[in-house]
């Protein structure tokens, strides 16, 4: 035990000793440990917060910190041996979680603790840990009868698995697809780095010619600049089957669709709610069900107009000057670039190669500077690859706010999509203050013959959008597990932090900063930059209506689904019918891919991203009222916002800051769509 890795919580973790062999005999440890404190939990008498909640901490925190490095690593560096050591143990955790949460001798002891004298004096933060337990407990099944604790127990043991496999499935769907192409004239339209990059990634594989992935890298590019149509049907056709009947029958997610589904539906009624979109949102900021589906359809209602008319532009040039007549799915990012370089005078390609990368990232540490007075410096610490940078958040005076690693690029084996994790969380201990580290992971290409990665002003915004989620870890000043960073927001709310970031890949001064031609190190042009700006709400419409119809199928799904009557795809369809203008083949499996919301965190909560859009819209208007007033409202932003975590709602965090609770029509203004 001495030698394994995953059980030293001394400093940083050890991600290069870190082995498939050393999973099972820690988590069987910390296991072990954990459920010794729950049992001394149970009868800890008299109860008070050290005696009680510190300990029970103690032992879960390590047990959930080694858990996090193993579905970290098997996130960003997935290997069969990895992964057959997670499927064995996700059970395990699972079967704990669900123990604690139905635990009656612990929910016991929460209810004698907040009725105790010494609980009127918490200050807000232990209060709140104390509310969310009480009502976690009731959300975990522990006022049900024995059997249906039981049930209810193996039921998450097995979403889990559920969820786990249809991730899996996805990711090895992603990466089984290849297409070698032998005639460069194929590749017409191509960006120069992935031509480069597909040639790479042939040879590396012993094979002539290139090599075409499903990865985003590859992907987006083909169906962005590919002159050839037949190649871009053929990587969209290979993209929109993965993980359905029309590939390997291992990897389909058709079946764990339907059963997650039942699985979630029976545990929300097991406690009593209608749906299980009822049980998510008992969490969030949203009232319940109806009120997200008013407030989506009532979005969509100001949205469609503008979205057709974005579709009626896209097929009237399709036809006029690409000799297209009927615009199918496959064309749309095309034919929507080469309308946008048409109108704008202006490609994604050509501002991309100002974006690069060491320029994009002292941008982003400058705005964190600019607002918040905090300084990004290189760190060092043990990474589970080469390509991964690790960076210290420091204050004006030198002292540690919290650290970070940034892993960008897209590689085999690694989860697609972006995101921040935290590895560690803060808290106040009686050693001092257990400073934040968190993961911050993107899937971008790397630079090639020798010049550094590029970034499309897309990849620029989720690298500001990923640091968001980061700040909101590394800012908070509580030092209570239960509520510190992101711990404890509603999860409608999450996204208020990392929406509002993107908002200063906008603005001039910050975008001249960040910009250095990949070739000639010039800034990007103003004259440019005033084309982006007045391309900035291109297609939004569109762009807004695919959003919505995510969010409303998703709750939908989870509300008011019935699979006797319709399908998932005839549900898909129907909410096309209502919101959509682009209406992809029948063939299409979207919903197999769709790991928001049936492998992720976003179940009954994709609507979580527009909700939190007024947020951040509304926040960010804050900054362009008092444009001379920069780090005086960013410093309220942080100890309002960022500093507070869950130790408030965030409806009370939102007011604090703004002084009323938020409007729409900051984020009707920035997409273009007002009156």
């Amino acid at each position: 035990m001495n030698t394994n890795s995953l059980l030293d919580f001394s400093g940083l973790p050890r991600f290069d000793e870190i082995r498939p062999e050393h999973v099972t005999p820690a988590i069987d440890a910390l296991l072990a440990e954990a459920e010794a404190a729950v049992k001394a939990a149970e009868t800890v008498t008299p109860v008070s917060w050290e005696a009680f909640v510190t300990p029970l901490d103690d032992a879960t925190e390590r047990l959930y910190r080694a858990w996090g490095q193993v579905s970290h690593l098997q996130a960003v560096m997935n290997t069969p041996e990895l992964r057959e050591v997670y499927n064995a143990n996700l059970p395990k955790i699972s079967r704990f979680g669900s123990a604690v949460a139905q635990n009656p001798a612990l929910y016991a002891q929460y209810k004698a603790l907040a009725a105790a004298p010494e609980a009127a004096g918490y200050d807000a933060a232990r209060s709140k840990v104390l509310d969310n337990a009480l009502r976690d407990f009731r959300l975990g099944g522990a006022e049900l009868n024995e059997a249906d604790k039981a049930r209810f127990a193996q039921l998450q043991e097995e979403l889990s698995g559920l969820q786990a496999k249809f991730s899996q499935n996805v990711l090895d769907a992603t990466d089984a697809f290849a297409l070698y192409v032998d005639n460069e004239s194929e590749l017409s339209g191509l960006p120069v780095d992935v031509i480069a990059n597909a040639r790479a990634a042939a040879q590396k594989d012993g094979r002539e010619g290139w090599k075409l992935t499903l990865q985003m890298p590859c992907y987006l590019p083909v169906l962005t600049y590919a002159d050839n149509r037949a190649l871009r049907e053929q990587l969209y056709h290979a993209s929109a089957v993965r993980a359905s009947e029309f590939g390997d029958a291992a990897l389909d997610n058709s079946g764990n669709i339907d059963r997650i589904l039942a699985v979630r539906a029976e545990l929300a009624a097991l406690l009593g709610f209608a749906n299980y979109g009822e049980y998510s949102i008992a969490t969030k900021m949203a009232k319940d069900a109806p009120q997200v589906l008013d407030f989506l359809r009532d979005l969509a209602a100001r949205a469609k107009p503008f979205a057709q008319r974005d579709r009626a532009e896209l097929e009237a040039f399709a036809r006029d000057e690409l000799g297209l007549e009927d615009l199918q799915a496959w064309d749309l990012s095309y034919v929507g670039e080469k309308l946008k370089q048409a109108r704008y005078s202006y490609s994604e390609q050509e501002v991309k190669q100002y974006f690069t990368e060491p320029k994009v990232l002292a941008g982003l540490f400058g705005v964190i500077e600019r607002l918040y007075g905090l300084k990004v410096q290189p760190d060092s610490a043990p990474v589970w690859h080469e390509d991964v940078r690790f960076y210290r958040l420091v204050d004006a005076d030198g002292a540690l706010v919290g650290q970070f690693y940034m892993d960008l690029y897209a590689r085999e084996g690694k989860r697609g999509g972006a995101w921040m994790d935290d590895c560690r969380n803060r808290r106040d201990t009686a050693a001092g203050v257990q400073t934040p580290l968190v993961y911050l992971v993107c899937n971008f290409g790397r630079g090639s013959d020798g010049k550094p990665a590029t970034f499309s002003h897309d990849e620029v915004t989720t690298i500001f959008h990923e640091m968001g989620h980061g700040l909101h870890q590394l800012l908070t000043r509580i030092g209570e597990l239960a509520v510190a960073g992101i711990n404890g927001v509603e999860w409608d709310a999450v996204e208020l932090p990392s929406q509002f970031m993107e908002n200063f890949c906008w603005e001039w001064d910050q975008v001249q900063e960040m910009t250095a031609h990949v070739s000639t190190g010039a800034p990007l042009p103003r004259p440019l930059f005033d084309k982006m700006l007045a391309a900035k709400n291109y297609q939004s419409g569109m762009f807004t209506v695919r959003q919505l119809e995510f969010a409303l199928f998703d709750m939908l799904l989870h509300s008011q689904y019935q699979p006797e009557q319709e399908g998932v795809l005839q549900l898909l369809e129907r909410v096309r019918e209502e919101v959509a203008v682009n209406f992809p083949p029948a063939w299409n499996r979207f919903p197999n891919q769709f790991s928001h919301i049936f492998a992720g965190g976003y179940a009954a909560g994709y609507y979580s991203y527009k909700w939190a859009e007024v947020l951040s819209a509304d926040a960010y208007a804050a900054f362009e009222e008092a444009p001379d007033k920069l780090q005086e409202t960013g410093a309220r932003f942080r100890a309002e916002v960022l500093s507070r975590g869950g130790s408030r709602s965030a409806a009370e965090n939102f007011r604090a800051f703004r002084g009323r609770d938020p409007q729409i029509d900051a984020l009707l203004r920035h997409s273009g769509m007002s009156a």
